[in-house]
């Protein structure tokens, strides 16, 4: 009996070699309960390898005794630890994954060779599918030949030359998870490690056997740069680019105003958002063929193995694939925040709305059809909708169509939102009802398999209806001719352009001053040419590298988060004291913190009980006494005194003015001032017209009674210093002593002190004669409300998702 019971062990350790997984089991049973009564660690060891054997071949009953084993350290070790935990951990889905990788890799490897060359596994790609072709002849059907092309190019996606058992079997199963290689779609026949590489890559004994024309090109552009860096070195040191480069740079910061802020901002968020929006719609096209291939690959291991759980496989994509649509949805909130508070005037409403009406309809085409019929529903439900809610500014004659757009009752919800009862309205709650449907399907995980993606057409839609709104016929028109000419007609429209955009420059070119421009052009050139010619052209190839290696996606917003949050941290700052009308008054005000209250306490304690009056915006009445400058800036003539005395002299003519002669006659008084002035200065022409200003203007409390008491009234310590930006200059120069003004500011700082120094917000002469024309109006300081843009902002955002259903206030 004993010898008959080892005979048929050695039968069952035979079939085992040979790859019967229910043998694997039986032999590593075997050993376990030897394990038991002798050599116990050299025992569950060899069992632990032969259920890793039949674990690898998806046999379940191994897959229990395997977890027994790691839940009770029998046979695991430092070698055997980590395979044994991931292959304990493996799903059903992964099981059955690995079951049909098995017998595709056994069909590509028929003569059960280790490690099978690449080369060798695409010849026999046709063998998977010859078993189910019955060995009929004629054309192959279709849906063979897309499985063999997707087999081919999953085997192609390995790195190296050959492959094993476990590598075919690790790839096909990050693929069924949605887990697609990033080689997987790259077509390379040769198989030659030099391949696809481009001849700057190439090794130099190579290149110069394989592209002899390319180096001898190589060579002549080396030389040349060499023959040319000292000559362009003495040519830099003749030139004085540090001081052009100096000038561009402080023209360029003189510039950088908060209202150049405020309106390239919003345009630069706008646009960029808009690209990527576009770019990452672009991805999502490319996820639905990757999700064709996908589903070829599925149905592929499908006929393998018939207890394969395709949803889970679906979701698993889903689920792997999210990336390009958070970013798409990052962009759309980028976009409809910064939509609203850009200028209209550089916005091409009418081009905008027909790209997003045309990528609404390629979004839409490539969903899947797994929740076609809730998202045709829904796609009709929000065109619907839109259609009747432009159906509200139709002609009073057509009164059946505007009723179908009507608004017949709002009902406020709080004090920020309102309900709006309408048609559209109810289309609304329907599609809301529909996307919380698509959310449902398959447990919920339909939330980002199917509604996720219909996100993007939904988006898409909403833009559209928004931008049609500031759209017109003639230029929907014009911009379905363009795109139409842009796709058939691209050489002819190129040259059109490059004409009609020669022409409006040459026209522009002309109505200004033709050597300001020409020098202005020169000068900027000079240093960018020297610097392309010299370093640039090795830092752009880099640039240019990897940004390609990069995602410009992930690029673009990176960038406009730090605009968005470096404009909100501004936004906080400016808007971190809430301003309010106060109907304090200045004799108050001096009551409580002027030289009385001093005297009473001390000024100390009196700047501390003042500092409770902080923020409030009052309107007083007081005497002019006098106006200072406090600060000049002209960073024009601050660079053009950096360059050479001649090229400086030249250049402040050019953009300056001269200083006028000393004509008896026909001379101004003005310009009597100035042409005196001529001859104590060392230059012939001059740049006050760049100057900007910053004034201080001392302002006393106004006289209560007659002239008698005037002297005793006129107390020092009461005046107020107010800070006035070069916006008021021509009120505050006609200006005389004595006026009386009436000004706005803000009490801040220093209150309770000697002379507090406030900011000028409006002011005004009461007293001026009709000739001081700048003194009489009331001139206010230029602010913008950053509270009412973002407002602005917010309620645009609500209504882009929920109007007409519901609206913001």
């Amino acid at each position: 009996m004993k010898q008959g019971s080892e005979i048929l062990f050695e039968e069952q350790i035979e079939k085992a070699k040979a790859g019967d997984t229910k043998a694997q089991v039986e032999v590593a049973r075997y050993y376990l309960q030897l394990a038991e009564e002798q050599d116990e660690e050299l025992n569950n060891c060899t069992a632990v390898e032969w259920l890793i054997q039949a674990v690898k071949q998806g046999r379940r009953e191994a897959v229990k005794l395997l977890r027994s084993c790691l839940l009770q350290r029998k046979g695991i070790t430092s070698e055997n630890e980590e395979e044994v935990k991931k292959l304990s951990s493996e799903s059903e889905f992964e099981r059955a994954v690995r079951k049909a990788a098995l017998v595709m890799y056994w069909r590509l490897n028929p003569n059960k060779k280790k490690q099978v060359p690449v080369s060798e596994m695409l010849e026999n790609v046709g063998h998977v599918n010859a078993e189910d072709n019955g060995g009929r002849t004629g054309p192959v059907p279709r849906s063979i030949q897309k499985q063999r092309r997707v087999l081919e190019r999953l085997v192609s996606s390995e790195t190296k030359n050959s492959v094993g058992l476990d590598d075919f079997v690790e790839i096909t199963k990050k693929y069924a998870k949605g887990i697609i290689p990033t080689n997987l779609f790259v077509q390379d026949d040769d198989d030659d490690e030099l391949a696809g590489k481009s001849p700057e890559e190439l090794p130099l004994r190579v290149k110069i056997i394989k592209y002899p024309l390319h180096v001898i090109l190589d060579l002549k552009e080396y030389l040349i740069d060499v023959a040319s860096k000292a000559g362009m070195h003495w040519l830099s040191t003749i030139i004085p680019t540090h001081h052009i480069n100096a000038l561009i740079f402080f023209f360029i910061i003189s510039n950088l105003t908060i209202d150049f802020f405020a309106f390239t901002i919003p345009l630069v968020v706008f646009y960029l958002s808009f690209i990527s929006m576009v770019i990452c719609t672009l991805k999502v096209f490319q996820n639905s063929k990757a999700w064709e291939n996908f589903r070829t690959l599925t149905d592929l291991l499908l006929r393998f193995e018939p207890d394969l759980d395709i949803e889970q496989a679906e979701v698993n994509f889903g689920w792997n694939h999210l990336e390009p649509y958070l970013y798409f949805l990052l962009s759309v909130f980028f976009v409809i925040f910064s939509l609203p508070i850009a200028s209209t005037d550089w916005i091409p409403h009418s081009e905008l709305a027909t790209i997003s009406i045309f990528f609404t309809l390629t979004s839409y085409f490539s969903l899947s059809t797994c929740a076609e019929p809730y998202t045709r529903r829904a796609l009709l439900i929000e065109v619907s909708a839109s259609i009747f809610f432009f159906l509200r500014g139709v002609p009073e004659n057509w009164p059946f169509l505007r009723f179908l757009g009507k608004t017949f009752a709002t009902i406020p919800i709080g004090n920020f939102f309102f309900l709006n009862l309408s048609i559209p309205c109810l289309f609304y709650i329907y599609l809301f009802y529909l996307f919380f449907r698509l959310a449902q399907l398959r447990n919920y995980k339909g939330f980002y398999c199917y509604l996720v993606p219909y996100l993007v057409c939904f988006m898409w839609c909403e833009l559209s209806v928004v931008l049609l709104q500031e759209s017109t016929c003639i230029g929907l028109i014009r911009a379905s001719v363009g795109y139409f000419l842009f796709i058939f007609a691209l050489p002819i429209l190129t040259v059109g352009v490059s004409m009609m955009f020669l022409i409006q420059f040459v026209k522009w070119f002309i109505s200004l001053d033709l050597i300001k421009i020409a020098v202005t052009l020169v000068l900027c050139g000079i240093p960018l040419l020297l610097r392309w010619w010299t370093k640039t052209s090795f830092s752009l190839v880099s640039m240019v590298k990897s940004l390609r290696k990069s995602s410009i996606v992930k690029l673009i917003l990176v960038w406009i988060t730090a605009i968005f949050l470096f404009c909100w941290i501004y936004v906080y700052k400016s808007e971190g004291v809430r301003v309010y009308n106060s109907t304090l008054t200045w004799q108050q005000y001096g009551f409580l913190c002027g030289p009385r209250a001093w005297k009473e306490t001390n000024m100390a304690r009196t700047q501390i009980l003042c500092s409770h009056l902080e923020g409030h915006r009052v309107t007083w009445t007081g005497r002019f006494k006098y106006v200072r400058v406090t600060e000049i800036d002209n960073s024009a003539e601050s660079a053009i005194n950096l360059l050479p005395f001649f090229i400086g002299g030249w250049m402040r003519c050019l953009y300056g003015e001269k200083y006028p002669e000393c004509d008896p006659k026909n001379i101004t008084i003005e310009e009597e001032e100035l042409c005196h002035l001529k001859f104590l200065t060392k230059h012939e022409c001059h740049m006050k017209k760049f100057d900007r200003y910053k004034f201080e203007i001392t302002v006393g409390m106004p006289f209560n009674g007659g002239n008698a008491n005037q002297t005793l009234q006129d107390d020092p310590t009461k005046d107020i210093v107010l800070k006035a930006s070069n916006e008021f200059k021509k009120v505050l120069l006609n200006l005389g002593h004595g006026s009386v003004v009436e000004f706005s500011t803000i009490l801040e700082g220093r209150l309770g002190s000697k002379w507090p120094v406030f900011e000028l917000k409006a002011i005004r002469c009461l007293n001026c004669l009709a000739r001081l024309t700048p003194a009489v109006l009331r001139h206010t300081k230029i602010e913008h409300d950053w509270r009412s843009i973002v407002q602005k902002a917010c309620k645009f955002a609500f209504d882009f998702f929920f109007s007409p259903f519901l609206s913001a206030v």
